[in-house]
């Protein structure tokens, strides 16, 4: 069974510096029919103007993923980490016990473009923790590239939570398949382009739930960036 979630449905804020859409509920916006997801909590998909940004804020018990589509992310944390996260790339943040953290355009002429997703973790109270990883293109393309993952197998980031988080670009007419983990369900979400999930076309922005569906095919017309969230049930 596959319920959509259309890119124009979702919540969105414009605050000047900040264009963002919410696929979940999420600060001041609230849809009791998207609250998350299994674990899969947030969905931002933000754009930030030239060196503007997200000043310290706190985070506890979260897994934050940030996975930037164009330009380049700066991160600050009181874990003592600073770096600069840039299209292709993936930031794993464990908040555990609390981080404080930062998040600014790099760029005083370009806007950056990312996702800022958020799981629950499987445990509460842990060490918080950083990664960030560089994933290519080559690595993304016609296939589903495992990005995020309990263990860290494939030289994904590590997360703390039963989940896998797969990253693919697709060419036109090429189609993928995936089989869900036993008692696992999924969610899909179209970075750029479009999608075509199991006959059901998307576009950029929009998302599915995939439950009951033993194997999950994804093609595209005229070529897209997806995401695919492994998700224990």
């Amino acid at each position: 069974m596959l319920t959509v979630r259309r890119a124009e449905e979702r919540g969105h804020a414009d605050y000047g510096w900040l264009s963002t859409f919410h696929t979940f509920s999420f600060a001041d916006y609230y849809d009791p029919r998207f609250v998350g997801f299994g674990a899969l909590r947030v969905i931002n998909d933000d754009t930030v103007a030239p060196g503007r940004g997200f000043p310290a804020h706190s985070h506890r018990d979260m897994e934050i993923i940030s996975y930037v589509l164009s330009g380049a992310l700066e991160h600050k944390d009181s874990m003592g980490n600073g770096s600069v996260i840039r299209a292709g790339e993936v930031q794993r943040m464990s908040a555990g016990t609390g981080v404080t953290h930062s998040e600014y355009n790099a760029s005083i002429k370009e806007p950056v473009h990312f996702l800022q997703i958020w799981l629950i973790p499987a445990r509460t109270n842990l060490p918080p923790a950083y990664e960030q990883i560089f994933f290519s293109d080559e690595e993304k393309r016609a296939r589903l590239r495992l990005i995020a993952s309990s263990d860290g197998a494939e030289g994904s980031v590590h997360i703390q939570q039963d989940a896998c988080v797969f990253a693919a670009l697709l060419d036109s007419g090429q189609t993928l398949t995936h089989a869900t983990a036993s008692g696992h369900k999924a969610w899909l979400h179209v970075a750029r382009g479009d999608a075509n999930l199991n006959g059901t076309l998307l576009k950029a922005g929009d998302g599915a739930a995939i439950e009951n569906e033993a194997l999950i095919s994804i093609g595209s017309d005229s070529g897209g960036e997806v995401l695919l969230f492994d998700l224990a049930g």
